[in-house]
C-alpha cells in the first residue's frame, strides 16, 4: 500500500543529488545568495512531488510546534535547510568551508579522554551536519573518528563527496548489523584512542530491530539500543554529539553521556529503556531549539511491529 509506513532505509536517496551539484557550483562562482534563489523552485518541485517526506516533515513540525517551540516555519523552510546542510557537506569536502566560523561546546570533556589516550563512543543523531566533526577532526591531533553507517539508501550523494574528496571515505564503516565481529573490531579501535559516532535515532536495518520505546515530542517513539549496547562492551565513556546551523555560524556540542556504562542482568529492558529516554530527552532539546536542523524525513513515530519486547535480546 503506498502509505503504509516504511523503514527509513527504504525511502530512496535524495533525488535533487544532480541539482545539487549543478547549485553548488552556483555557490562556488556566486555566492550563497544566488544558490539560495535557484533552490527554492528546486525544492517547491521536491516538495510536491515527494508526499511521504513531506507530510512526515509537516508532522515533525507540528510536533515541535505543539511541544513549545515557536516560531516554527513551514515544509518548505525545512527543506531548505536540509539542502543548506547537503551543501555545507560538499564545500567541507571541496575545501571551501570556513572552519573558523564553527564554535565548539563542552569539547572540554572530550578533550579529558584524549589527554589520557582513552578513546570512547559518541552517540550523534540526524540533526545539523555531522561532517563538521569529520573534517575538523583532521585539524585536531589525536581525535580520531570511525563513522558507522548504513549509505547504501544514499550511494550517489556520497559517490558525489568522494568526487570532491577521496577522503571523504576514510573514516566510514558500513554496517546493516552489529555482529560479534564488528563489535571486537570496534574495541580494537576504542583501545588505540579513537572515538567511534553512532546514530542514536534510526532504527537498525533488520526485519525484528532492537529497539526501546521512550517519549519524543509528546508521543512514544522508536529508539535503538544498539549505541547502549554497544557501550556495555566496549566499556568506555559514551558521549553525545550534536552538530547545527545558527545563522552564518556552526556549532558542534558534546555532552558527557555516561562515564562508563554496565547493563544489569536483571532489568535489562528498563535499564535500556531509560538510557533511550535520556537521549530522547536531549534530542529534543536541541529540536526544539533548532526545528529546522533534524532530518528525518519519514514517519519516525511508526512504532515497529515486535512480536516480543526486542530490547532483551
Amino acid at each position: 500500500m503506498s502509505g503504509a509506513p516504511r523503514h527509513w532505509a527504504a525511502i530512496n536517496e535524495v533525488s535533487f543529488v544532480a541539482g545539487m551539484r549543478f547549485l553548488f557550483w552556483v555557490c562556488r562562482v556566486f555566492g550563497r545568495w544566488p544558490f539560495r534563489v535557484l533552490l527554492y523552485p528546486v525544492l517547491g518541485w521536491y516538495v510536491l512531488s515527494k508526499p511521504r517526506p513531506r507530510r512526515a516533515s509537516a508532522d515533525y513540525l507540528r510536533r515541535v510546534r505543539l511541544a513549545g517551540a515557536a516560531p516554527v516555519p513551514g515544509v518548505l523552510r525545512h527543506f531548505a535547510a536540509f539542502a543548506e546542510s547537503i551543501l555545507d557537506k560538499m564545500l567541507l569536502w571541496g575545501g571551501l568551508f570556513d572552519a573558523a566560523s564553527v564554535s565548539f561546546h563542552g569539547q572540554d570533556t572530550v578533550e579529558r579522554s584524549l589527554g589520557r589516550g582513552q578513546g570512547a563512543l559518541l552517540i550523534c543523531s540526524h540533526f545539523g551536519n555531522l561532517e563538521l566533526c569529520r573534517v575538523l577532526s583532521r585539524q585536531r591531533p589525536g581525535l580520531r573518528l570511525t563513522v558507522l553507517v548504513h549509505t547504501k539508501h544514499a550511494q550517489a550523494f556520497n559517490r558525489m563527496l568522494a568526487r570532491l574528496n577521496p577522503d571523504s571515505q576514510l573514516n566510514l564503516m558500513q554496517v546493516s548489523e552489529m555482529t560479534p565481529a564488528t563489535a571486537m573490531l570496534l574495541a580494537e579501535r576504542i583501545a588505540a584512542g579513537e572515538f567511534v559516532v553512532i546514530a542514536g535515532d534510526r532504527v537498525p536495518v533488520s526485519p525484528r530491530p532492537r529497539v526501546a520505546v521512550a517519549d519524543f515530542l509528546g508521543a512514544p517513539a522508536a529508539f535503538p539500543v544498539g549505541p547502549y549496547v554497544l557501550a556495555s562492551i566496549l566499556k568506555c565513556p559514551v558521549y553525545l554529539l550534536f552538530s547545527m546551523r545558527s545563522g552564518a555560524r556552526s556549532e558542534v556540542h558534546f555532552e558527557l553521556f555516561r562515564e562508563s556504562l554496565r547493563l544489569p542482568r536483571q532489568g535489562r529492558d528498563a535499564a535500556l529503556a531509560a538510557l533511550a529516554g535520556d537521549y530522547a530527552a536531549r534530542l529534543q532539546h536541541f529540536c526544539l531549539r533548532a526545528p529546522l536542523q533534524w532530518f528525518n524525513f519519514f514517519d519516525f513515530w511508526h512504532l515497529p511491529e515486535l512480536d516480543t519486547p526486542d530490547a532483551s535480546r
